[in-house]
């Protein structure tokens, strides 16, 4: 059956190769990307019918506009893959003040997941891109009041994602399944290279799991999950995921951010 697919940050990487895999078979593919300079030899890459939408996801207003031009379009998104992610950055604080880490990786996820879940169908999966670098998150840099190095602040978004799947998906009992996945570590892509100066291993392994994630039959009661594609097997994330308190300030701080600046 042909599905629609949303992949975030889909112009180069997983996400392009994702992509192209998913078109191939035969999906509606909407593909997302920061400029249209991106997004249109992306769409060219894949050919087909895929649709490009531009938006820069570290403005959560930019945010609602790729939302609202979905909605416009379509009344039904069956996968949304959150793969869209930073680690370094040119200018890593934004004019007010936040880690574009915490805006990219895990603020803009949450929001437009939010957004698009009315056209989500019961059986949907919303598939969040995590990471083996996990941390615990600092209230502080999330909320754009003390400062990280670039590590730091991708591991802690990572975390923080991670967190806000499973906890959306405990709250979120008739509709799609949320499951957080990590490709896979040091795969070849544009963030591997610039941020660890080496080749990186094959992107499939990565796309083939996005993949499975998005369709397969294994995830389909794995809302909540965790999926480690280092090991090949469902796991537990990093034990902070798993503290119930810090979850629950991670969970307040995303929502109130959220709903102040969307």
């Amino acid at each position: 059956m042909t599905k629609t697919i949303l992949i975030t940050g889909s112009t180069d990487g997983i996400g392009l190769l994702t992509a192209r895999k998913l078109a191939a078979d035969g999906h509606r593919v909407l593909i997302h990307g920061r400029s249209a300079a991106k997004v249109g030899p992306a769409q060219a890459q894949i050919g087909g019918s895929v649709e490009g939408y531009i938006a820069d996801l570290s403005d959560l207003k930019a945010v609602k506009g790729l939302a609202d031009a979905i909605l416009n379009k379509h009344d039904r998104l069956d996968v949304l893959i959150n793969n869209a992610g930073v680690l370094k950055a040119p200018q890593t604080v934004l004019d007010n003040g936040m880690d574009i880490r915490f805006v990219v990786n895990t603020l803009a996820p949450f929001l437009l997941t939010e957004l698009l879940l009315p056209i989500m169908p019961k059986d949907g999966r919303v598939v969040n891109l995590s990471s083996a670098a996990q941390a615990p998150v600092k209230l502080d840099a999330l909320n754009g009041k003390s400062r990280l190095a670039d590590m730091d602040a991708y591991a802690q978004s990572k975390l923080a994602i991670t967190i806000w799947t499973r906890e959306w998906a405990m709250e979120l009992r008739n509709g799609p399944a949320m499951i957080a996945v990590n490709p896979g570590s040091l795969l070849a892509s544009k963030m591997v290279k610039e941020g660890f100066g080496v080749a990186g291993n094959d992107l499939s392994i990565g796309a083939d799991i996005l993949i499975d994630a998005a369709l397969g039959s294994r995830f389909a009661d794995a809302s909540g999950a965790y999926f480690d594609n280092d090991s090949g097997a469902f796991a537990n994330p990093h034990g902070a995921a798993l503290d119930a308190a810090h979850a629950a300030e991670v969970m307040d701080a995303i929502k109130a951010f959220v709903r102040q600046h969307s």
